[in-house]
C-alpha cells in the first residue's frame, strides 16, 4: 500500500469535491420545495418515526428544545406539518405531517432512490463493491479520530437556529 502524500491529497481532493457537488444539488432542490437542510432533516425524522413530539424530534436531530421549536414553527407557518394534541399526553404535542409534507416527503424519497440509481447502476459489482469498501474504510478511519455524523451535528452552527 502506497503511503504517497500526492495520492492522499488527491483522493482527499476528491471526496471535498464530491461533498461540495452534492451539497449544493442538495441545497438547491431543498430550496426549490421551500426547504433547508434543517427542516429537511426534520422532516426526513418525521417520515421515519412517523407522529413524533418536539421532545423526540430534537433528540432525533442532537438539537436543543429551542432549536426545535423554531425548525417546527417554520415547517408549521409553510404548511409541512401540524401540532396536534398528543393522544395520551395532556402537557405533549405531535409534530404530524399535513398532506403537503407527506407529499414533498415521499417525493424527496423517490429523487433519492433515483439519484442512487442514476449514479450507481450501470456501475459493476465489483466496482461498486469496491466503492463500498473504501468508504467504509474512509469513515471507519474518520470515525477513529473522533469524526462522525453524530459530532458533525452536535457542532455548534450560529445561522441554524431556525434552519
Amino acid at each position: 500500500m502506497s503511503d504517497s502524500p500526492r495520492k492522499h491529497t488527491e483522493a482527499l481532493g476528491r471526496i471535498l469535491e464530491l461533498v461540495v457537488v452534492l451539497s449544493d444539488d442538495m441545497t438547491t432542490s431543498l430550496a426549490a420545495q421551500g426547504l433547508t437542510d434543517a427542516r429537511a432533516h426534520l422532516l426526513w425524522e418525521l417520515h421515519q418515526r412517523g407522529p413524533s413530539t418536539q421532545r423526540v424530534l430534537a433528540d432525533a436531530l442532537r438539537v436543543s428544545p429551542r432549536n426545535i421549536t423554531g425548525l417546527v414553527d417554520a415547517l408549521v407557518a409553510t404548511g409541512f406539518v401540524t401540532r396536534e394534541p398528543h393522544p395520551t399526553d395532556r402537557r405533549a404535542t405531535l409534530v404530524s405531517f399535513t398532506e403537503h409534507g407527506a407529499a414533498v416527503t415521499a417525493a424527496m424519497e423517490r429523487d433519492q432512490h433515483e439519484f442512487a440509481r442514476i449514479l450507481f447502476a450501470d456501475m459493476p459489482d465489483d466496482r461498486f463493491a469496491c466503492l463500498m469498501e473504501g468508504l467504509d474504510d474512509v469513515l471507519a478511519r474518520l470515525r477513529a479520530h473522533g469524526v462522525s455524523v453524530e459530532t458533525a451535528r452536535t457542532s455548534p452552527d450560529p445561522g441554524s437556529e431556525a434552519g
